[in-house]
C-alpha cells in the first residue's frame, strides 16, 4: 500500500525538506542538493510561492530529481499534487477524508504520526511507513526505540529537529528507513 513509498524511502535515506520563497532560489537549491548526491526534494507548502516553485522545479529538474510535496493538509492539496504529477506527498497528519484521497491518488505518500493511536490507525488502514513528526517534540530517538518494540512492522521517516549532528543516530535505528530535514541545504 501507500502507492510504493517504500521505493522512494529506500533510495533516499536523506530527504531534504525545503521551503522556496522565490524563483531565484530554485537553481541554487538544486545545485546544493545535486552536489551532495541527493536525488529527491520535499518542497513544502509553507510559502505563497510553493505551488509555482514545485511546478518550476519539476519542469527544470524533474528528470534527475524526485520532486515531492510536503505539508499536504487537505484533499484540495492532494488533488493539486495529482494534477501536477508530483513524485511523492508528505503530510504532517491525517483526516478521514485525506485517507481515501491519498490511497486513490496513485502517488506515493507518507502520512505524519506522533502518537501510538495515530500509528495504530494507520496500521488498521494497511500502512507501514510513517513520517514521525515533529520528532524532537515527541521524544525523538527514545520514542522511536520504544515504538520499535511495540510496532515492529512499522518504519519511520522522522522529521523535526533532525540535523547534521544527529541524523546518523536516527538512521542507525532499525525502524528508521530515512530522515527528513532542512539542514541539508543550509
Amino acid at each position: 500500500m501507500q502507492n510504493n513509498i517504500l521505493d522512494i524511502l529506500e533510495r533516499n535515506p536523506i530527504i531534504p525538506v525545503v521551503s522556496i520563497h522565490e524563483e531565484s532560489e530554485i537553481d541554487k537549491v538544486y545545485s546544493a542538493l545535486s552536489a551532495k548526491g541527493i536525488t529527491c526534494i520535499e518542497i513544502t507548502l509553507r510559502t505563497p510561492y510553493a505551488w509555482e516553485a514545485i511546478a518550476e522545479f519539476k519542469k527544470r529538474y524533474g528528470k534527475s530529481m524526485d520532486v515531492g510535496v510536503g505539508t499536504v493538509i487537505s484533499v484540495q492539496q492532494i488533488n493539486k499534487c495529482v494534477d501536477m504529477g508530483v513524485a511523492f506527498m508528505v503530510s504532517p497528519g491525517l483526516t478521514s477524508t485525506m485517507v481515501q484521497n491519498l490511497e486513490h491518488s496513485g502517488i506515493p505518500f507518507i502520512p505524519g504520526v506522533a502518537t501510538p493511536s495515530e500509528i495504530i490507525r494507520g496500521m488498521e488502514i494497511g500502512w507501514r511507513y510513517f513520517k514521525f513528526f515533529p520528532a524532537n517534540l515527541y521524544g525523538g530517538i527514545e520514542a522511536l526505540k520504544s515504538y520499535g518494540s511495540v510496532f515492529n512492522e512499522v518504519k519511520f521517516c522522522p522529521t523535526g529537529g533532525i540535523n547534521e549532528s544527529n541524523h546518523q543516530e536516527y538512521l542507525s535505528l532499525d525502524n528508521v528507513i530515512s530522515v527528513g530535514g532542512s539542514w541539508v541545504i543550509k
